[in-house]
């Protein structure tokens, strides 16, 4: 197990096997929403062939992977949705074809183009979502605990977007799911994360917003026997560092 925690007001840290590489599994989803929003922005810009937030796709039944509950109940030749659409049923119910139609839309190089110029070396989209051909070829998708809540702060202090955009994709992002960081903290905490799962793989990544000591956190699990253990493990940190900053929060007052 991997894990940084950040508070986005001071910039202390709490690091464990922070810059060991692991599998995201849907926790990549950040750095492709990422960079839907910023080719957004250049579009906006005037820059040619980016994809924009508004751009329309026709459901076509022959993109369809497993793990697609939403794309997979769309009516074939009726159903048009935006790219903003399907960047919603990636985050809110990690819909896997919705992710892959925009890993197509943005350009798997454009990911992690962007993802260098924040100066994130390991962070890596290497294959679309259910391409287990790929993944057995060496092709992961990886990250470090600390390089993800490095592209968390980015997107918390909008280094890479304007501040509508950055509000924009931050109110996606913290869309209400089945996630692992927010599992028991107090209902009403605004948290802006991805969780992510594969065999003996459990991820999560996000922004947990207290008041005053925003902090960003991502806890990463490879080679876990008990997934579910891995699951609570997440959720208990994310609970402990909570307790810690919403304390330092009552203190600054």
């Amino acid at each position: 197990m991997g894990l940084a925690i950040v508070d986005l007001i001071d910039g202390r840290t709490i690091l464990r096997n922070a810059d060991r590489e692991f599998p995201t599994a849907s926790s990549i989803k950040i750095a492709i929403l990422l960079e839907l929003y910023h080719q957004d922005q250049e579009a906006r810009a005037g820059a040619q062939a980016k994809a924009k937030l508004d751009d329309v796709y026709d459901f076509d039944p022959k993109e369809l992977v497993e793990f697609s509950q939403i794309m997979s109940g769309l009516t074939p030749g009726v159903t048009r949705v935006t790219n903003r659409d399907l960047a919603q049923f990636m985050v809110a119910v990690s819909d896997n074809t919705a992710a892959n139609i925009l890993i197509d839309r943005v350009g798997k190089d454009n990911v992690n183009a962007m993802l260098r110029g924040l100066g994130l070396t390991k962070t890596m989209l290497r294959r679309k979502m259910m391409d287990f051909a790929a993944a057995r070829r060496g092709e992961e998708n990886v990250s470090t605990p600390q390089e993800m809540t490095r592209l968390l702060e980015a997107i918390y202090k909008s280094k890479l977007l304007n501040k509508e955009l950055n509000q924009q994709l931050i109110k996606q992002l913290s869309t209400l799911k089945e996630s692992y960081i927010p599992h028991d903290l107090p209902a009403g905490v605004q948290v802006a994360n991805k969780p992510g799962n594969l065999q003996n793989v459990r991820t999560d990544s996000g922004i947990v917003f207290v008041k005053d000591h925003p902090f960003a956190m991502s806890v990463m699990t490879s080679n876990a026997r008990d997934e579910r253990a891995a699951e609570r493990a997440i959720s208990e940190i994310a609970l402990e560092a909570y307790r810690y900053f919403e304390m330092r929060s009552k203190g600054s007052q």
